[in-house]
């Protein structure tokens, strides 16, 4: 099986869709509830920085201090504050290594940045620890591996982020540029 881009426009379309994130839990109804849910939901970062911001300055535990300097870097990302982002991604990650959105998210700060390689590395981290929006993973992961030509892992990985939610435009329209040929015998 041979997979084709359907023109050289559309493969540059996808350096210019943004890369997808995830946000980690945090419970219960303080500051950093309300940051996590912004991150989780896609709130208006202009609305919501505040309450990661009042979270950080606050006493919490090591593993909410993890997840809420996550939700504020996906918070940034949106906005794309691409070097915020990567910070908190990597203090978050400093605090707690078992975070896999923050190595998603971090890989999604990658692909902006054009370090394809890198983001593809950890997304795989990412992948491998587990996260709760694995399609956002294959879908970011998907983007790198285009970007750097390898079509055929871009390919499965929208596949496989279609297949895990089915309702995910994003990989969907992506997958409308492909076409898939069989390969002549010998070729």
């Amino acid at each position: 099986m041979n997979i084709r881009v359907l023109s050289a426009a559309a493969a540059c379309a996808v350096l210019l869709v943004l890369p997808a994130h995830a946000a980690v839990t945090v419970f219960g109804s303080g500051p950093a509830a309300i940051c996590y849910q912004a991150a989780e939901n896609g709130a208006s970062p202009s609305d919501y920085m505040t309450f990661c911001d009042q979270a950080l300055a606050g006493m919490l535990s090591k593993d909410d201090r993890a997840a809420t300097l996550i939700n504020r870097g996906v918070l940034r990302l949106s906005v794309n504050d691409y070097n915020a982002a990567a910070a908190d991604f990597e203090s978050g990650l400093a605090l707690n290594a078992a975070l896999g959105e923050g190595y998603v998210d971090l890989g999604a700060v990658q692909i902006a940045h054009h370090q394809y390689a890198d983001a593809i590395t950890n997304i795989n981290k990412g992948l491998k620890l587990g996260t709760k929006k694995p399609h956002l993973a294959y879908y970011d992961r998907a983007m790198a591996s285009e970007a750097l030509g390898n079509l055929q892992a871009a390919y499965d990985d929208y596949r496989q982020a279609l297949q895990l939610e089915p309702d995910f435009t994003k990989a969907s329209d992506e997958l409308k540029r492909f076409k898939v040929v069989d390969k002549a015998d010998g070729a």
